[in-house]
């Protein structure tokens, strides 16, 4: 019942093409295909994402509704990196909400919500302990970024990493080390 179909483009998408789906970071289409499913003939995105092992079928339709994007532009990846560099901005609420907050901008798809959750979430050396379910945030943020910078700067995805830790690096409140830590909560409440 299944036919691949090879169709130039649809939707702005093209097949073996990288795109970003919101709960699952970046894919690469591998085919647009027809399949009957209940009776009706369905046209689909075949993205599959290497790195999960995982294959999704989208419909072509559904695409721009659950929020499937193509990868941002080099100026977008830029903007990220700065937002990197900028102060943490935690607020003061319980953490599950702030973990409910960060798992819903992880899984929003957009880079700068995403690369806020990375920000806010960084311990460097001199600061303390993260919690198990702030690391899990935390790397499945910086994951997202990672294979979204390395896409799209063609790099590999230790030589993106160094580049979000070297922006992680430029943050005013890492630059200072530890002692600025008490007095960067100080700093954050204002800033908030």
């Amino acid at each position: 019942m299944t036919t691949a179909k090879k169709s130039a483009q649809r939707l702005g998408f093209k097949s073996g093409e990288a795109i970003v789906y919101p709960a699952h970071g970046v894919g690469r289409i591998t085919a647009i295909e027809e399949q009957e499913i209940a009776g009706f003939k369905l046209e689909l995105y075949v993205v599959s994402f290497d790195k999960d092992k995982m294959v999704l079928r989208v419909p072509t339709g559904k695409a721009s509704s659950v929020g499937m994007r193509k990868l941002a532009e080099p100026a977008l990846i830029q903007k990220a990196l700065d937002v990197l560099t900028g102060r943490a901005r935690v607020k003061r609420t319980m953490w599950s909400r702030r973990a409910q907050e960060y798992e819903a901008k992880i899984n929003s798809g957009d880079l700068i919500a995403v690369t806020e959750v990375v920000r806010d979430l960084y311990r460097s050396e001199a600061q303390p302990e993260q919690s198990y379910s702030e690391r899990q945030l935390y790397e499945s943020a910086l994951d997202r970024i990672v294979r979204e910078i390395a896409a799209v700067n063609k790099i590999t995805d230790t030589e993106a990493l160094k580049l979000i830790e070297q922006s992680l690096a430029k943050s005013p409140r890492r630059a200072k080390g530890a002692e600025a830590d008490a007095e960067g909560d100080d700093l954050q409440e204002e800033a908030a």
